[in-house]
């Protein structure tokens, strides 16, 4: 069995949402490394690393099972992912609120943002009450007049924005008129923990639909990169609400 190392290029270039994307840049470690670092507090950490049989693979795969059941969860920050992530200012905004985790993010100061806003194909109108409310489709003539003048929106906007710059203006204050639905990139360095929280709460029937988008993206090369941990998280933690 050979086990996955850091990444030497990114790997495939998933489109997201209207103009975004995401990329796993870098990965380190793999499921064996979580039973290694469980390992390590009875000095038998090589045994994940160094025995390939398919006995020592089942006593590893049965041992992150029974860390994710019990909650003895510091052997999975041993595996870090490193992702690049295009989104509208507005999910990533949300994306910042998972706080243990690094973030880098292209700065509106020293470059001019890119033309690209998000523009959703299809409103949504809250029904119900606070805590207790779902989502349904806005009626397609309305739709429509709401898409026409969000877009005249974003390019008043931009025409603005543009118009500032022209003048000289800096960056920093330009881009004030910009709304949040400009999109950003940034760099996010996660542990398998800390990711497995940003699922559990993102990937769930409860997160926004834009940020799910991007979670359910991200789960499928999570449950492709570490499959046991994958498996083991699905039946003991899985989604949450938000």
């Amino acid at each position: 069995m050979t086990l996955p190392t850091t990444l030497s290029a990114p790997l495939a270039h998933t489109p997201v949402l209207d103009h975004g994307f995401l990329e796993l840049w870098n990965m380190l470690g793999a499921d064996q490394t979580i039973a290694a670092s469980a390992r390590v507090s009875l000095s038998r950490e090589l045994a994940s690393l160094t025995d390939h049989t398919d006995k020592q693979a089942e006593r590893d795969r049965g041992l992150i099972n029974r860390l994710m059941r019990d909650r003895h969860t510091s052997p999975f920050e041993s595996v870090v992912f490193q992702w690049r992530v295009r989104a509208p200012i507005f999910v990533a905004r949300q994306w910042f609120r998972h706080r243990f985790s690094s973030f880098n993010e292209e700065s509106g100061r020293y470059v001019e943002l890119q033309d690209e806003f998000y523009v959703p194909d299809q409103l949504r109108v809250r029904v119900g009450k606070a805590m207790d409310y779902q989502y349904v489709d806005m009626e397609a003539e309305q739709n429509a007049q709401f898409r026409a003048r969000i877009e005249a929106l974003y390019h008043d906007a931009r025409t603005l924005y543009e118009g500032m710059l022209a003048a000289g203006v800096a960056r920093e204050h330009a881009r004030i008129v910009l709304p949040v639905a400009q999109y950003t990139t940034f760099i996010w360095t996660v542990n398998a923990l800390s990711l497995m929280n940003f699922l559990h709460l993102r990937n769930s029937p409860h997160a926004q639909a834009e940020i799910r988008a991007y979670a359910e993206v991200m789960e499928a090369v999570f449950a492709e990169r570490l499959p046991w941990t994958h498996a083991a998280f699905r039946e003991h933690w899985g989604a949450g609400a938000v």
